[in-house]
């Protein structure tokens, strides 16, 4: 009996197909989340505007929108790739989710990876919603868009890491406080909408050495100052990025 030729052929399907799968679940499982929704999309934009339309932090010379946008922008960042993905996958890691597709063909890095392209496909949904508000709101930006991008992509990796270190460690109830906290304090204390300098001396220090400083500070830099690459900032993010990603990497439990 000679072997046939059977379609679909089986066995598992080629990796980027995979990961581009996965990654297209991902995203809309992010999306379709309506806790998720008011993280990412609603409470940065209500920010945003009310801010801008009502004169209730000094934000210095120049309209309130040229200071808010950068902040708004780096708040995004942080609810996709740390605030989401923490609690997103700390619940998946609780319910079994990632230990029965950690034994699927799709390897657990390559699971990583798609969850990793879902949060940057879900960044720029965001960033393009919140800058066509921040036009229509008047906001007249600066720079140079590869510094732009760039610290946008370091900030998505500091914020990573950390997510996914407390979601790979924490129980998932412990994230969800924990997620939503950090969330809080850092809108409040990393220079979002209230400017470092409103700070103490003392404190503004080591509020700046916050991720959440370093991004919002940073893109503050070139939009609104037309600055070059702020490599301090930079610097500040890449170091999270690998301790982030590092300890994670390291310390990630899948069950």
């Amino acid at each position: 009996m000679s072997a046939g030729t059977y379609t679909p052929r089986p066995g598992a399907a080629p990796l980027p197909r995979m990961i581009a799968a996965q990654t297209a679940l991902e995203t809309r499982m992010l999306l379709r989340n309506g806790e998720q929704l008011l993280l990412t999309v609603i409470i940065p934009t209500l920010l945003l505007v009310l801010f801008s339309a009502v004169d209730i932090v000094d934000t210095g010379s120049g309209a309130s929108v040229d200071f808010l946008a950068p902040g708004i922008l780096a708040l995004a960042v942080m609810s996709t790739a740390f605030t989401g993905q923490a609690i997103a996958t700390g619940f998946e890691r609780r319910y079994g989710v990632l230990k029965r597709l950690g034994a699927s063909p799709l390897p657990r890095w390559a699971l990583m990876t798609a969850k990793t392209l879902s949060v940057l496909v879900t960044e720029v949904l965001q960033i393009v919603l919140l800058t066509a508000i921040a036009f229509a709101l008047g906001w007249s930006p600066q720079g140079n868009p590869l510094a732009v991008l760039l610290l946008l992509v370091l900030g998505t990796a500091a914020f990573s890491g950390l997510g996914l270190l407390m979601a790979g460690t924490l129980k998932a109830e412990a994230t969800l406080a924990a997620a939503n906290l950090v969330f809080l304090l850092l809108l409040v204390g990393g220079g979002v909408i209230v400017p470092l300098d409103k700070f103490p001396d003392a404190v503004q220090s080591v509020l700046g050495l916050l991720p959440i400083s370093a991004l919002s500070e940073g893109l503050r830099d070139v939009l609104q100052h037309g600055a070059s690459l702020p490599w301090a900032q930079a610097g500040i993010l890449a170091v999270w990025a690998v301790l982030g990603l590092g300890a994670a990497a390291k310390f990630f439990r899948w069950e």
